[in-house]
């Protein structure tokens, strides 16, 4: 008998709790992704570029915002900031860790639930675990947002884009494949979309690329 997928909250949750993404029993750790300096500083350093260029005066809503530990570094450049997570003991936690006048936390599914109204929506890392159908429902409501920044880890070189997945703590490059929103069956609508920063792993066959796509 075929297995009925856990919910996303359940499987977040569990990732935390177990610490399948690293860290210990004493905090929560979304993972190196998050925290190893040679990938969050340039990516931090190239979103606060995209934040003051427009005069720290854009309202951001962070969807997956995680343990904040790349988040927080952003907070400063914006007008107001929305930090969300599906995880409600994280973003309970996150609340104790990080104060600003203008950040927000809410523990939101963001493929189901309503959104803040924000200009820019930031999704780092998050659509690569969850499946097609939970990632064109986010790609559904982000319609209304000006800015879209989206970073994916993805194969160097050709793959077949949008192998569909259950929601969990892994991704698709074990498929060879990885998210490109632009492709079927989701075909985001953008004006434009440039990338803002993009890091080779080692070894050569991954990498992390962050693009800006301007609706």
């Amino acid at each position: 008998m075929k297995k009925t997928p856990w919910p996303t909250k359940a499987v977040m949750q569990q990732i935390y709790e177990k610490q399948l993404w690293g860290g210990n029993a004493f905090d929560y750790y979304s993972g190196e992704g998050s925290h190893k300096p040679e990938i969050i500083q340039p990516y931090i350093a190239a979103i606060v570029d995209f934040l003051t260029s427009h005069n720290n005066n854009l309202t951001v809503c962070d969807l997956g915002c995680g343990d904040f530990n790349v988040g927080c570094h952003l907070v400063e450049y914006t007008r107001q900031y929305f930090a969300i997570d599906i995880v409600p003991e994280l973003i309970e936690r996150n609340k104790t860790r990080f104060e600003a006048a203008q950040l927000e936390f809410q523990c939101l599914d963001i493929s189901t639930d309503d959104l803040p109204q924000a200009d820019c929506a930031i999704l780092r890392q998050v659509l690569q675990h969850l499946s097609n159908k939970e990632i064109q429902q986010i790609l559904d409501k982000l319609q209304p947002y000006n800015y879209l920044i989206l970073t994916e880890h993805l194969p160097n070189g050709s793959f077949t884009p949008n192998i569909d997945i259950i929601a969990n703590r892994g991704n698709r490059l074990k498929h060879k494949s990885g998210v490109d929103i632009l492709e079927a069956p989701f075909k985001f609508k953008a004006k434009a979309h440039t990338i803002l920063n993009k890091l080779v792993l080692e070894g050569g066959k991954s990498k992390i690329v962050t693009t800006l796509y301007i609706k």
